[in-house]
């Protein structure tokens, strides 16, 4: 493993770099997926073809991290370490900045209709970037950190669904921008692990946009559809519709959920749980579910003592815990007002959407089309890596190397060194 202590720190100026160099470059660059489960690393860059390639992959266990919020710095850090390290003499690479998910925090996500006077001139590039500033301050709030401030579409005067400004002549430029933020204690904890490893934070990016962009194809997003990222201790959701993300929404309610449900219902471990979900779990019963009985091993038994359930009663314990899943997101999805723009299209991914029956149950509540979710359009992305419980890793690279935005090609931060990002890593380095 790289000796990730040595690593230089990145001066102020250089630890964020712009869209317009994020869209161009070819990397190396890194992202960290930083879950309740699992902790991924990929450092990747793009080929001359347009081709996103991964150089290095690095994967541990999730460690002091419940309901996607750091809880145990050390062991966080220890499990951040080891990942970045792997992914890193993979790649013959080191990394100064990552890219990272972002899932704690209460995550929300606002609409804001903005008007910004032109004076009968040409829209020009700052024209955008007030815009955006001024749409991050208006979303300010006490004790949240805006994530994502993302252009949906603009109107020029009584002219409206302009994507592109740029250029036309109008008295008035109206913005319509999606925002989306969170706790600001959840996210100065994450930066906080991610400064300990000796690593700056370029970028948060929430965690269902990122798995929507890995995984859904250019179809579902221009026609619209919804995107549950079912994770060990969270589930998000994201709506795509006209190639833009409309609204995210975060349960807290994961794959972890279900394993604890299992271990305590039926006085087990929490690993046999796990296991008794992975190889005999459903959520639709079937006929044979009476007559397959299954050891479960009683926990604190010191003669290891085995009771003999039938598989009905594991079937039992995980289909209420997922119909309350799935009706959580049915409701969120009603009130966002975005259930029509959504489409009829649902794409599940995550570690947990790969339970059987999963899919049945969220096509049956939620009366959509679904299908499970895949990393797609990734080179070099080992097997083992390309599952739906790797979406997230696979979406944030993508987002790493330019895709997914708006203007790409325009720097709309035109006041970086003002950022919280900046902020943060300078108070965490000791020097706000």
């Amino acid at each position: 493993m790289n000796d990730l202590s040595r690593r230089a720190s990145l001066p102020p100026d250089a630890a964020l770099p712009s869209a317009r160099a994020r869209a161009a470059r070819s990397g190396p660059f890194g992202v960290l997926d930083v879950g309740s489960s699992k902790i991924v690393c990929l450092i990747g860059r793009v080929e001359n073809d347009g081709t996103l390639r991964v150089l290095g992959f690095g994967w541990q266990k999730g460690r002091g991290i419940r309901g996607a919020g750091i809880t145990d710095l050390d062991e966080a850090e220890r499990a951040v370490r080891a990942a970045v390290g792997q992914a890193e003499d993979m790649a013959d690479t080191s990394l100064r900045a990552v890219t990272v998910n972002l899932s704690a925090g209460q995550p929300e996500s606002r609409l804001f209709n903005l008007q910004w006077p032109v004076g009968g001139r040409a829209v020009g590039e700052e024209d955008l970037r007030r815009v955006v500033r001024e749409g991050r301050a208006r979303a300010a709030s006490e004790g949240r950190t805006t994530i994502h401030v993302l252009p949906l579409a603009f109107s020029v005067d009584d002219t409206a669904g302009v994507a592109d400004p740029r250029g036309l002549f109008c008295e008035t430029l109206t913005a319509r921008l999606h925002v989306i933020d969170a706790a600001a204690s959840g996210v100065r904890n994450l930066g906080a692990c991610i400064n300990r490893c000796d690593l700056d934070i370029g970028e948060c990016v929430s965690a269902p946009f990122a798995a929507g962009l890995a995984t859904l194809v250019d179809d579902e997003r221009e026609l619209g559809a919804t995107v549950i990222d079912m994770g060990a201790g969270t589930t998000g959701m994201a709506v795509f519709s006209e190639g833009q993300l409309l609204h995210t929404a975060m349960l807290a309610l994961g794959g972890q959920h279900v394993t604890n449900d299992i271990a305590r219902l039926l006085s087990t471990t929490v690993a046999h749980a796990e296991r008794l979900k992975t190889l005999y779990g459903n959520a639709q019963p079937s006929p044979d579910d009476e007559r397959e009985m299954l050891a479960v091993p009683l926990v604190g038994e010191e003669d290891h003592q085995i009771a003999k359930v039938p598989r009905s009663m594991v079937v039992s314990i995980i289909r209420p815990r997922l119909e309350e899943t799935f009706e959580l997101v049915r409701e969120r999805l009603e009130t966002s007002g975005f259930a029509r723009a959504a489409g009829a299209r649902v794409v599940l991914t995550g570690g947990a959407s790969q339970l059987a029956g999963a899919r049945e149950m969220a096509a049956r509540i939620l009366g959509r089309q679904v299908r499970i979710g895949r990393p797609a359009g990734l080179r070099g992305l080992p097997d083992a890596a390309t599952g739906p419980g790797f979406a997230t890793s696979a979406g944030l690279l993508a987002w790493a190397a330019g895709e997914g935005r708006s203007l790409h090609d325009l720097a709309l931060e035109a006041e970086p060194a003002k950022g919280w990002l900046r902020r943060l890593v300078a108070i965490l380095k000791g020097r706000g």
